[in-house]
């Protein structure tokens, strides 16, 4: 999306720069004019840097969402055999007189 925007922005820049060479500006001159290209280009260059350093700090941030994904799959995971594992190891005396009256019956 942003290199599209850049592209956007590029061929708006040129179109602008055209329009202004056929109107024919009396009030600036060629000079005036080409300093004012040159710095139409270095913002557009700074645009272009700027995109790039933006575009390789979300792939790293992509990236680290994949492994916190990844790893919070993981847990997940074995969160639920835990769980699990704790369900079916409950023992099944609830309680003392429970047991009492287990030991009582089995004599």
């Amino acid at each position: 999306e942003l290199e599209n925007q850049l592209a956007i922005k590029s061929k708006t820049l040129d179109e602008l720069k055209q329009s202004l060479a056929l109107n024919g500006n009396a009030e600036q001159t060629p000079e005036a004019l080409s300093l004012r290209i040159a710095d139409l280009y270095e913002t557009m260059d700074s645009i272009v840097s700027q995109v790039a350093k933006l575009k390789m700090s979300m792939q790293s941030i992509l990236e680290q969402w994949r492994a916190y994904d990844e790893i919070y799959a993981e847990v997940s995971l074995m969160t639920t055999r835990y769980l699990y594992c704790l369900d079916q190891c409950k023992p099944s005396v609830v309680s003392l007189n429970a047991l009492k009256k287990q030991v009582k019956t089995l004599q």
